[in-house]
């Protein structure tokens, strides 16, 4: 049987508009400036106090629904928010985001949550919604969207956090990854690597969670060669595409898989490294773990520091804590692009914090949380950051909680 094509139509990454250096936080922090290089970071994004799960889910996905004539945004079936951080245990985020955005009543809406793993739940519900629907022009919204906890201040988790959203519009013309159907390969099992057990907790266990990705990634594409036929990790794929915790974590368990696999010598995984991931990892460097989103900024990546004259076919790997996981490929059509080309200016964008404005903002992210019933969210302590680099530039913003319910404002 022969399937339509199926995937990424578009998609659209929103950085934040405050950035740190972390060099300047493992200085301040007192951390080993050694082991910046196994992070493999420079940047990382930050979320301003008046910035939530919503709004960066809203700033990622507005430029892809203006893009839509009218009768494509009537398209649009299904709105599915992936998010690790969510915002109450019954109102989904994703009805927010389907409010502002404009979108019609004749939507699924809903959200979803299994750590980072949840955009690739979400974007493979999707693709398939989508291709059972019997409207011609059928599409989807997946929003991978997700606010960092303030990681306790001189641990190594803390450099590595970022902040923001993936948008992606899913349809039957895949301009950006048409997803090979059926070829993907799973792996699940109960693991307390890393979790929230609060709003305002994060727990991690790094030892177990680095094993826990290894072997998931390991039975994974076992599970992928046994429902793909002679499908090889080197000759199958021109490029992979990992979740990313931390860039490091990446180049480790790629040396483990092609040792595992292929046999290669510490020179031959080196070569392969550079030319078949390191360019799926130079936005990372610069924004830090996106979590739900952290692949699909990796396939960004990707996309716009390759040059895609000729389609290639990618694997990509979804780990998400917990755990669990995912294999699956698809083919970037020759031309693909991502934000329009224009993430890079994005990124260079940012207000750059000293880490005595970044504690002052962290300080002021207690009026945004999880079950905050009444708070208004007071801009005046960052104004210079608000006056450059968000007034009048028509992003979403968090304005105040009135009994739990969180009301929104344009900048």
């Amino acid at each position: 049987m022969v399937t339509a094509p199926v995937g990424i139509e578009s998609i659209h990454v929103y950085p934040g508009r405050a950035c740190l250096d972390v060099g300047d936080l493992f200085a301040a922090r007192g951390l080993d400036p050694g082991r910046i290089t196994n992070l493999m970071m420079d940047r990382r994004s930050v979320s301003l106090p008046c910035e939530d799960q919503v709004t960066h889910a809203v700033n990622a996905a507005k430029p892809l629904v203006d893009a839509l004539t009218p009768q494509q945004r009537a398209g649009i079936e299904l709105v599915v928010v992936a998010t690790e951080s969510g915002l109450d245990f019954g109102k989904p985020l994703s009805t927010y985001v389907h409010a502002m955005l404009g979108l019609g009543p004749r939507c699924r809406s809903f959200e979803v949550k299994h750590a980072c793993y949840g955009a690739t739940a979400a974007l493979q519900t999707a693709a398939a919604l989508v291709a059972a629907s019997p409207v011609p022009d059928a599409r989807a919204l997946v929003v991978a969207t997700d606010i960092a906890g303030v990681a306790a201040p001189g641990s190594y988790h803390e450099p590595s956090e970022g902040a923001g959203a993936v948008a992606m519009l899913v349809g039957r013309s895949p301009d950006v990854l048409r997803l090979d159907v059926g070829a993907s390969g799973c792996h699940t099992e109960e693991v307390m690597d890393t979790l929230r057990p609060r709003p305002d907790v994060d727990v991690v266990n790094s030892d177990l969670s680095l094993l826990a990705y290894l072997t998931c990634l390991e039975e994974c594409f076992a599970a992928y060669r046994d429902r793909v036929a002679g499908a090889d990790i080197v000759d199958t794929f021109d490029h992979l595409v990992f979740h990313i915790p931390f860039a490091g974590m990446v180049r480790g368990a790629h040396r483990t898989l092609l040792r595992k696999t292929k046999g290669f010598s510490a020179p031959q995984i080196e070569a392969d490294f550079v030319a078949r991931v390191a360019p799926s990892l130079t936005y990372t460097s610069q924004v830090g773990n996106l979590y739900s989103g952290s692949l699909y900024l990796a396939l960004c990546s990707l996309v716009d520091h390759v040059d895609f004259g000729t389609a290639r076919r990618i694997g990509l790997f979804s780990y998400g804590s917990g755990c669990g996981s995912e294999f699956f490929s698809g083919v970037v059509p020759a031309g693909a692009t991502t934000n329009g080309g224009g993430l890079g200016r994005a990124l260079s964008d940012r207000r750059e914090l000293t880490v005595a404005e970044y504690d002052d903002l962290n300080r002021l992210a207690a009026d945004r949380a999880f079950g905050v019933r009444d708070a208004r969210l007071d801009t005046t302590p960052y104004a210079s950051i608000m006056d450059t680099h968000v007034t009048g530039r028509g992003l979403l913003l968090l304005d105040r909680i009135e009994d739990y319910h969180r009301v929104y404002r344009w900048s």
